[in-house]
């Protein structure tokens, strides 16, 4: 367990050199002499030189309620210019838990028995991030996750190339057309529903105001392709995508029988789509959209499945077999829908001076190959947060969220609730701690399930660093 804190602890020393590196870099200089410290004898290349980044999300608190991209070329391109970054999130947990499901007994032990739990330090996790400006109007962005519950060891995440200009071209026409359209490509977060933008993505929690996730945590990485819509002169968004539904793909054939059907399973495509509005006036900004993810047959999907970081609350409802690794997802509900899925989602988001709401209404069809008939699971849940004073440096809100539906092998539909009130302060734009209070409870599961009569409640402490 100490080699586990050891190794992202390590990293930690690494971003804040190279923080200080870049920082040090940035300052003003003045007709004042001063005395040299050992970064004057530092001299980076131009190309880490002032990287500002063009059609960017920042990686701070300016990233907050940003969704797609602007369109607004504010950023003048002087060259290739690389920015090295990194995301740190701690956990502090005082959560208890309990069931009342039936013993199981395999080998002389009950599954059912829930692991003991005692309050603190989760295992921190940690990312890091290369962008780099290519060209004008051409970024790309790599993330790769140093270190996680679900993996300690270092692996990529994924990365994609943005274009919102295509100067190689030199035709005005393009240019022109351009202005209203973006391209990404590459192997990057699934834009399925406007979640996936406000969720946290192992180290990196800045713009999330709570500590976890949904209960049914939308969230996959696929090698594919999108084209977004979203001209300045008209408050409206659109997107078409086209990925190949996996997270491990494949080139050898499938061997997996449809129990529908009866045939070998194919790797069809998943197409994504997103329609909606998007207008700010003085202090009021109104957001609603509307999504589609649908793939008709998949070796795995992992639409509801695709976090590869695992969950922030550890162990709850779990039993005396669970491993940190293992059993990574505490928590949350995944449907199962591994070889066919089709799912919609509504998510509107109004903000009015500091007040916000968010919310989010889907509903999920799917099923495994071994099943004959899809089943559906619908999840709600509404964000309402206050931002205070007129920076917002902090906050204070509220999340309620459920999940019905029938698990795979159920009859009868069951339900999980959640509801969490949170607290929160940004120290700095790249400093945020936050103290939640969580209570989830689960109804009509199976008395042998080990979520039978399960619930937890407590606090959650949460530290988190993004540069």
């Amino acid at each position: 367990m100490k080699k586990k804190f050891t190794k992202p602890l390590s990293y930690i020393l690494v971003m804040v050199m190279i923080s200080t590196t870049f920082s040090s870099t940035a300052q003003d200089t003045t007709a004042v002499k001063k005395k040299k410290s050992m970064w004057d004898f530092i001299k980076l290349p131009p190309v880490f030189r002032n990287p500002i980044m063009q059609y960017y999300r920042p990686n701070d608190k300016r990233g907050i309620d940003v969704f797609e991209t602007s369109k607004n070329d504010s950023t003048p391109f002087d060259g290739i210019k690389v920015k090295v970054g990194a995301d740190l999130t701690a956990d502090f947990q005082a959560l208890k838990d309990r069931n009342s499901a039936t013993p199981v007994i395999v080998g002389g032990v009950n599954t059912n028995q829930l692991m003991p739990l005692t309050n603190g330090f989760n295992l921190p996790m940690a990312n890091f991030n290369i962008d780099a400006q290519l060209a004008d109007g051409i970024r790309m962005e790599l993330t790769v996750y140093l270190a996680t519950r679900h993996h300690q060891d270092t692996w990529v995440k994924g990365g994609y190339v943005q274009i919102d200009k295509l100067p190689f071209l030199r035709s005005s026409f393009v240019d022109n057309v351009m202005k209203a359209f973006t391209i990404k490509m590459g192997e990057y977060d699934v834009n399925y529903g406007d979640q996936h933008y406000r969720r946290t993505d192992g180290g990196n929690s800045i713009y999330n105001p709570f500590v976890e996730n949904y209960i049914m945590d939308e969230f996959a990485t696929e090698l594919g392709g999108e084209i977004q819509f979203h001209p300045k002169s008209l408050p409206i968004i659109a997107v078409f995508g086209i990925t190949d539904a996996a997270l491990n793909p494949t080139v050898v054939r499938s061997t997996t029988i449809d129990s529908a059907t009866g045939r070998t399973i194919k790797y069809n495509p998943a197409f994504i789509g997103k329609i909606g509005f998007d207008k700010k006036w003085k202090d009021l900004r109104v957001r609603l959209t509307a999504s589609i993810y649908a793939n008709k047959s998949a070796n795995m999907n992992t639409l509801f499945f695709g976090d590869r970081t695992g969950s922030h609350y550890f162990f709850v409802l779990e039993n005396t077999a669970a491993t940190s690794d293992g059993n990574a997802w505490s928590g949350r509900f995944d449907p199962g829908f591994s070889e066919k899925v089709t799912t919609f989602m509504i998510n509107p988001f109004i903000k009015f001076m500091g007040l916000e709401l968010f919310g989010t209404y889907e509903m999920a069809y799917g099923k495994a190959s071994t099943e004959v008939n899809t089943r559906e699971i619908t999840q709600g849940a509404v964000d309402l947060i206050y931002r205070f004073p007129r920076k917002e440096n902090f906050w204070i809100g509220g999340r309620f969220n459920v999940v019905t539906g029938a698990p795979a092998a159920y009859t009868s539909s069951m339900t999980i609730y959640r509801g969490v009130g949170s607290v929160g302060w940004f120290v700095t734009k790249n400093i945020v701690a936050k103290l939640e209070y969580v209570y989830q409870q689960y109804e009509n599961y199976a008395a042998t399930n080990i979520l039978a009569g399960g619930r937890f409640n407590g606090v959650m402490l949460e530290g988190a660093v993004s540069f």
